[in-house]
């Protein structure tokens, strides 16, 4: 059961930062109680650790190794929570045209018989999850993150925390409020003008991710020569950077990267087709392209 702390007096903006799961993860709640607030901080702290553990492939009995180890060999039985994340996982392959993947391969070799995300079998029946070739695995590296706020967020929620934010490595999770009533907001900006914020926009109850092209470098006449558009002759643009605004964390995670992959048009195409989903695009001509819905303040 939902249990809600009532605020007695004045409330205030409560947070801790500290670096899980290899980033820095900020989670603030608005109370007026410091004894209180540390506490629920530490059980979204704890569950984030959980997480990190059960999605891990650094140790050896990790259920996601076992998966691995057996690629080609025998389907591995698991649990409720990982079988759902990896159903998940390949409809969002699907969605996305096999632009986000968690299977990979593990050696170099040739792809011939490797169709990525088709490759993985699940049966409901029996909740097991069969990597079909070997040199077959799977990693979450692409939505752990947005999944341990969502679960963090469930947890704070369940224990009275009425509002909040996660910020886990610069994507942000809110639910509720601020102090004085009104919508938590962000400012997105330019990348490299960080500082110069272009609009503002209201994010409550709603996950923030944001991918930045890390291909993305200064133009040079190689790089012009191959991305010329072969119709009319002008170069082509590309992202520089998407935001996707949705209400899960572990979904806007696991989008912001295909779209930079899908390029502009594709990808405002797809975006425009979800429900309760939008994206902020800006490009490497800094021109900020945005999906149906959105309502950016300057």
């Amino acid at each position: 059961m939902l249990a809600v702390k009532t605020l007695t007096e004045k409330a205030t903006i409560l947070g801790r930062e500290t670096r899980l799961m290899g980033n820095r993860f900020e989670v603030s709640l608005v109370s007026n109680d410091l004894t209180w607030a540390n506490e629920r901080i530490d059980s979204a702290i704890a569950e984030i650790n959980r997480v990190e553990k059960l999605l891990s492939t650094l140790t050896e009995d990790s259920k996601i190794n076992e998966i691995n180890r057996n690629a080609g060999i025998k389907p591995v039985h698991v649990d409720a929570e990982i079988y759902r994340l990896v159903d998940r996982s390949i409809q969002i392959s699907e969605l996305t045209y096999g632009t986000f993947d968690i299977s990979y391969l593990a050696t170099p070799k040739p792809k011939s018989t490797f169709t990525g995300y088709k490759n993985i079998v699940l049966d409901a029946a029996k909740q097991t999850v069969f990597l079909k070739n070997k040199g077959m695995r799977i990693g979450f590296a692409a939505v752990s993150r947005g999944y341990a706020a969502d679960r963090a967020k469930y947890i704070l929620q369940m224990e009275g925390v009425s509002s909040g934010v996660i910020n886990a490595g610069g994507d942000l999770l809110s639910w509720g409020l601020q102090p004085d009533n009104t919508p938590w907001t962000i400012a997105t900006a330019d990348p490299q003008q960080a500082g110069q914020p272009y609009a503002h926009m209201n994010i409550s109850n709603m996950a923030v991710a944001t991918s930045h092209n890390a291909e993305k470098q200064p133009n040079t006449s190689e790089k012009n020569a191959r991305n010329i558009d072969a119709v009319n002759g002008f170069p082509v643009s590309e992202i520089k950077s998407v935001s996707i605004i949705t209400p899960g964390a572990e979904l806007a995670d696991a989008m912001a990267s295909p779209i930079i992959a899908m390029g502009v048009n594709a990808g405002l195409y797809l975006i425009n087709k979800l429900n309760q989903m939008a994206c902020i695009i800006v490009d490497d001509h800094a021109r900020v392209y945005t999906s149906k819905g959105i309502n950016l303040v300057a």
